[in-house]
């Protein structure tokens, strides 16, 4: 109160007339081009309803197959591999095998839409100094603001479901790519672009044939990240109407469900550490094939 009192009652009239603006402004624009805004996504819903459909539709044998050879593809690791399936299993088991699908359909759709949209801005920080220095206090922004403010726009825009849920989660999963693309192409050394350049390589053959190459160790972190980050965010998501693991975590929370919460909770964990595990393996090796291709 003392803090308030050392301000004029007209600042304060004058800040309040602000926000009446703001929101009103926020309000006009949403009434103006809501609905192009959601015309614009319609393709991107079309697709993560499909896709979500097409994973609970398929008889889980083969959704355990196809996990059990990704694990085996990414680690090259029978641990990984059996642990990958035992939990699917044990997942299904325990009834949680549609919220599981929803949520794979989710983190799968926000992942290539991150990445996709996360290398090429880091290969554009990583050319131009210009567009890191205005790049990165943005990105600072996005993994700072607490994930509620920015639910709040997205929601009065979109509304409910599961395209503002993927852009939710998009935006906080983002940064981790676009950070490690940046930094991983900015490191390669200057001796193999110099090597490039004597060969008459041009600007993409460098890009796709010598620095993207190198900058994948890298490049895979920051995948494993946006994918960390992306299922930290499965539960706030579920609070905008997106299906999947943290719709049962979000009731256990209001009705005091202790075991359900409990189970579903662990179901995301488990989930985690299947992703980072076999990136993180991935990655690894990609590291060691980099070095003994350097020491040759």
């Amino acid at each position: 109160m003392e803090f308030l009192e050392e301000f004029p009652s007209m600042g304060r009239s004058d800040l309040r007339d602000l926000k009446k603006m703001i929101d009103g402004g926020f309000r006009e624009f949403t009434r103006s081009y809501g609905e192009a805004i959601e015309g614009f996504f319609d393709p991107l819903l079309g697709f993560m309803v499909w896709f979500e459909k097409l994973l609970l539709s398929t008889p889980w044998p083969i959704i355990i197959l196809i996990i059990g050879g990704i694990a085996w593809l990414g680690s090259k690791s029978i641990k990984v591999t059996v642990g990958s399936v035992l939990s699917f299993l044990v997942i299904g088991y325990f009834g949680m095998w549609e919220d599981l699908m929803s949520t794979l359909a989710i983190i799968s759709v926000a992942t290539v839409l991150c990445i996709s949209l996360g290398i090429p801005l880091g290969v554009m920080m990583a050319r131009s100094n210009r567009v890191q220095a205005v790049v990165t206090p943005v990105l600072d922004i996005m993994q700072t603001i607490p994930a509620f403010v920015y639910l709040i726009p997205v929601v009065m825009l979109l509304g409910i479901g599961k395209v503002p849920g993927l852009i939710a989660v998009s935006i906080y999963a983002i940064p981790p790519i676009v950070r490690l693309t940046n930094l991983g192409i900015r490191l390669v050394e200057k001796e193999a672009l110099e090597a490039a350049d004597a060969f008459g390589a041009s600007y993409l053959q460098k890009l796709f044939g010598v620095q993207i190459p190198l900058a994948l160790p890298n490049i895979f972190a920051g995948i494993n990240q946006t994918i960390m980050m992306a299922l930290s965010m499965v539960v706030i998501a579920s609070m905008i109407g997106v299906a999947g693991l943290g719709v049962p975590v979000l009731r256990a929370i209001s009705n005091q469900y202790l075991a359900l919460g409990l189970m579903n909770g662990l179901a995301i964990v488990a989930l985690a550490i299947i992703f980072d595990r076999v990136s993180q393996s991935y990655g690894t090796r990609i590291q060691k094939h980099r070095q003994g291709g350097d020491h040759v």
